[in-house]
């Protein structure tokens, strides 16, 4: 990968990562806010809509780890490399999911797998 090309990837990253973090930000300061419902209906649905967040937020936290794995990825040389082959990811697939860690042969292959096993 050229140097170029892992200018645009790290600043993707970058974007990225400031949106989900402004988004945890936002979750925080509403998860503060403590409201009093004298309706039971009115308190299920606010506590159903919270709980909801919270999984995004959680799925989220998961992603942001996945971007500092790439940041550490782009700053070690081994960026946009197979973590199980060794090849390079193709860029169409890193522009469509750029915390690729596997190329999308070794991905199918890990997903056949799991499918058949129900472990990766």
């Amino acid at each position: 990968m050229n140097k170029e090309d892992l200018i645009f990837f790290n600043n993707l990253l970058t974007k990225w990562l400031e949106d989900l973090l402004k988004h945890a930000d936002e979750t925080v300061y509403h998860m503060r806010e403590s409201e009093y419902f004298p309706d039971p209906l009115d308190r299920a649905c606010f506590d159903s809509e919270r709980s909801f967040h919270l999984r995004i937020r959680d799925r989220e936290s998961v992603l942001i780890k996945k971007i500092k794995n790439s940041f550490e990825d782009i700053r070690d040389g081994v960026y946009g490399i197979c973590k199980n082959c060794g090849e390079e990811i193709s860029q169409k697939r890193l522009e469509a999911r750029p915390v690729a860690q596997h190329c999308i042969r070794c991905k199918n292959e890990m997903e056949t797998k799991e499918k058949f096993t129900g472990t990766l």
